[in-house]
């Protein structure tokens, strides 16, 4: 593993500096822990698909929103200490588990540790990126040749919005060329609908937030190509410290989802859009963690 990476660590946007060989970073943590693994029913059908996707959930961010619904993982606050070896483990297990693919959650601070799992075992199912969409594209380019899918958010194209929400305003300069590196995967899938190979573009629709998600719409338009997917998501939830901020301590309401809905319709990516029903808000749908 390239340990030079890691002792002035500057693999995410935030370029914090730290010594991760000997404590943590502005992620919150050194090296690899999980707080979960297990097959994951509720994703987009085509990732989901059959018995679900194999998802592994990584302690630590780069980015940590004030309305994280993994709020425990992104503030480092739980997970267990895993290395290269119970990595491979935990692809075997969820390969022989059925899952469709393993899906590697929030883990772009994490890729010296996870490349040198893959140059040791190479899962034989696809391989999904779960991101923030906040990512440096050096650091994508070295963990790329192991990723089949990737499923980024985009969150934010106001930078008021995402400074208020994520201390970050360069989120959409950040992520958007982010999007367009992951965006060269090429589409393949079966004919029963199983992603292979691609993107598929998360997009969380925020109380107040329809303007910004109907210019975040036509930026996509723009700029991924046709093959690219996009997944409109209604499940925003009041969590982690969202009680500080009075407009995030409400759900979305069925006006504000719809309007989003009817702008992607008007812009043509009805064929190739996920939309989500409402009821899939609430903390019943937020993992119980293992570690």
């Amino acid at each position: 593993m390239d340990f030079e990476l890691l002792k002035n660590c500057k693999l995410c946007p935030v370029e914090c500096g730290a010594d991760r060989t000997k404590g943590a970073g502005a992620c919150g943590v050194s090296s690899p822990r999980i707080a979960k693994y297990y097959l994951h029913p509720f994703e987009e059908p085509c990732i989901s698909f059959s018995k679900g996707s194999g998802t592994v959930f990584f302690t630590g961010c780069n980015l940590q929103c004030v309305f994280c619904q993994n709020y425990e993982l992104s503030r480092a606050k739980r997970g267990k200490e895993v290395n290269a070896e119970e990595l491979i483990r935990i692809f075997q297990d969820l390969e022989t588990a059925g899952a469709d693919n393993i899906s590697l959650v929030t883990a772009s601070h994490l890729v010296p540790y996870l490349v040198e799992a893959f140059k040791l075992y190479r899962p034989k199912i696809p391989v999904v990126w779960n991101s923030s969409g906040y990512e440096k594209v050096s650091t994508l380019q070295l963990i790329d040749p192991y990723v089949d899918i990737y499923l980024p958010d985009l969150k934010f194209y106001s930078p008021t919005l995402s400074k208020r929400y994520t201390g970050r305003e360069d989120y959409f300069e950040v992520a958007s060329k982010a999007l367009l590196f992951m965006a060269k995967k090429p589409l393949r899938q079966t004919a029963e609908g199983k992603l292979l190979s691609g993107i598929v573009v998360r997009h969380l629709v925020m109380p107040l937030g329809v303007s910004d998600s109907k210019t975040l719409l036509r930026w996509l338009k723009t700029h991924m190509p046709e093959t690219a997917k996009i997944s409109l998501m209604s499940q925003y939830t009041p969590y982690g410290e969202s009680d500080k901020y009075p407009e995030l301590t409400r759900k979305v309401t069925a006006r504000e989802y719809e309007a989003v809905l009817k702008e992607a319709f008007a812009l043509g990516f009805e064929d190739r859009l996920f939309a989500q029903d409402r009821s899939s808000s609430g903390e019943n749908y937020i993992p119980t963690w293992d570690f």
